[in-house]
């Protein structure tokens, strides 16, 4: 932009050292836009108009206020020219004020002050627009400081005013912002001073206030969105890394109350074994026919844990559940889950894909059981967007969110890495350099030629050249390879370097995969690890990843955050203990 702005000025012929200095010094946009603002190329303004009828003398004459110089009207008879359009002195004298009004509304500096001064003093006002407010009645008499008010408010009182439940404006106090403007521009002991007084006051009113007021609005609602992006992210992250419950059968509950309760069993793989309705809750109330039903797929599967979603009726599910808990003779226990976008990812074309045989209701049932098992393969299915654990999001600039969610996706998927032989497509495709017909291929050379044995073997999947490999494989897991660094975070590059690093602190690849070398860390310490990175080859920060991940190789950073709590009881507020940890949403 300051190229752009430096161009167009320069053809305009006005281009000064001031301005020239001005603008390498403009650090924002702002800044730039304030000096540009006279050498824009302007639309029709009235000021334009009375440059057209020749009034430019006029507005020159009246602006020097000269303590000598006749009164206003007495100078604008002289430009009363009817073949112009000017009928009269005071249609002159109107359009020389109009030309002064533009004249001080350019001025780059009484802007920058005024933007500072409203900053610090101005409020955010929203008054109701109709008598039943709704959820907006709180904004119904509101202000708040524009340097305190908190971004969701903000995004609130947007939306109230775009829904035409509100009345918004900037409250910035009048006399202050004039005294501003008339400090540069307005010299008393002159006849003109109020003819010059009367066209500031025009453009603080007409020109500059609105403008500073649609740049203060600008500047809340971008900040307010980036913050709730910001805050959507951390959600996401949260959610996303929540630590798996690996290996066990798990019986999802999709909880309704006209439509029942959806049941879906998989086993340790997530592979659908059963699905089923039932009705515990009312209206119809068949709990011991329910009960029946889930006690039998609990037998016949041998299922270990019970994945109940958070949404309707899910709390006489957990109800219904754990009172057959208590009637069963093998250990079993439940957790509810978030089915946040489940309906959406039941109802989409990868999950009719994925289970063409099955209703949607059922599909979702499916979900909630995968989500308790893994939720990060679960959740990568679905629209981070509605997966719904951000505020506004509807407001938000789609591309900006749509880029802050699928960084986080794809950091939290590169972070825990991939199984090269278990992930879906979808999962594959949020991984650093492979794109969605790279992971179609992938899946496809799986299904075609069985499992992959080694990383090596990616190279003859179709349409994944070396430079997708180098960005891919150090974050695609192969359990099932002979050589043990494949299931490790370590990158093919560095193998030659893990394995010296190894042979020089006296281990073996064959220790690694009994369960990691424990005494790695101390030995290279003992050995002196810039030593041993000049050893193997790869600058220290290379090797000391490499030993954290040869230490405990496959690790997955969920396994550090507290598991998952199974329950086996309903808890009320009563029964609340001293010492007790419960996990929630506050």
């Amino acid at each position: 932009q300051r190229q752009k702005v430096r161009g167009v000025i320069e053809e305009q012929g006005a281009m000064t050292e001031e301005l020239a200095a001005a603008l390498d010094a403009a650090a924002t946009l702002t800044e730039i836009e304030d000096i540009y603002r006279p050498y824009r190329p302007k639309r029709k303004t009235r000021a334009s108009v009375a440059k057209e009828k020749g009034l430019q003398p006029l507005a020159d004459a009246i602006y020097a206020q000269q303590p000598e110089s006749p009164a206003p009207l007495e100078m604008a008879a002289s430009f009363v020219d009817e073949e112009k359009g000017v009928s009269s002195a005071e249609e002159a004298l109107q359009g020389a004020q109009d030309i002064i009004a533009e004249m001080i509304s350019d001025d780059a500096g009484i802007r920058r002050r005024l933007r500072v001064v409203c900053k610090a003093n101005g409020e955010l006002v929203s008054k109701g627009a109709q008598e039943d407010l709704g959820v907006y009645e709180m904004y119904a008499d509101f202000h708040e400081p524009l340097n305190r008010i908190a971004g969701h408010r903000v995004l609130a009182v947007n939306r109230g005013e775009r829904e035409d439940f509100l009345k918004v404006s900037v409250l910035f106090d009048r006399i202050k912002g004039m005294n501003i403007v008339c400090s540069d521009h307005v010299k008393d002991g002159s006849p003109c001073t109020e003819a010059v007084r009367t066209a500031a006051e025009d453009a603080y009113d007409r020109l500059i206030f609105p403008a500073i007021e649609r740049e203060m609005r600008n500047e809340l609602t971008e900040k307010a969105s980036e913050d709730a992006i910001r805050v959507f992210s951390i959600n996401l992250r949260h959610l996303l890394m929540q630590p798996p419950v690996r290996g066990r059968v798990a019986l999802g509950l999709d909880p309704g109350y006209r439509t029942g309760c959806k049941v879906a069993v998989v086993d340790g793989t997530g592979k659908v074994l059963d699905t089923g309705v039932i009705y515990p809750v009312p209206p119809r109330n068949k709990i011991a026919e329910a009960k029946e039903i889930i006690t039998g797929l609990i037998t016949k599967y041998g299922v270990q844990v019970i994945a109940i979603g958070n949404g309707t009726a899910s709390h006489e599910t957990e109800v219904f559940a754990a009172d057959l808990i208590h009637e069963l003779d093998r250990d079993v226990s439940y957790m509810v889950v978030s089915e946040a976008g489940a309906s959406v990812y039941s109802a989409s074309k990868l999950a009719a894909q994925e289970f063409p045989d099955y209703d949607v209701s059922l599909r979702s049932a499916v979900s909630i059981a995968r989500r308790l098992q893994d939720p990060l393969a679960e959740l990568v299915k679905i629209d981070p967007k509605a997966i719904g654990v951000g505020q506004y999001q509807h407001d938000m600039p789609q591309n900006r969110l749509t880029e802050a969610l699928g960084g986080v996706v794809e950091d939290c998927v590169n972070a825990v890495g991939v199984d090269l032989n278990t992930a879906s497509a979808p999962l594959l495709t949020r991984v650093s350099g492979v794109n969605s017909a790279v992971a179609k291929n992938i899946v496809a050379y799986r299904e075609d030629n069985g499992e992959f044995t080694s990383r090596a073997q990616l190279k003859k999947v179709s349409k994944l050249g070396p430079k997708a490999f180098e960005q891919c494989a150090g974050f695609l897991r192969v359990p099932e390879s002979k050589n043990v660094l494949d299931n490790t975070a370590v990158h093919p590059e560095s193998y030659g370097a893990a394995k010296k690093l190894l042979s020089l602190c006296g281990f073996t690849p064959e220790d690694v995969k009994q369960g990691g070398v424990a005494g790695l860390p101390d030995k290279a310490e003992e050995i002196g690890v810039d030593k041993l990175a000049a050893e193997v080859g790869v600058g220290g920060p290379t090797l000391r990843d490499i030993i954290s991940e040869l230490t405990k190789p496959g690790r997955d950073p969920r396994d550090e955050l507290p598991p998952p709590m199974l329950r086996k009881d309903v808890i009320g507020i009563e029964d609340l203990k001293p010492g007790m940890e419960l996990s929630g949403t506050v």
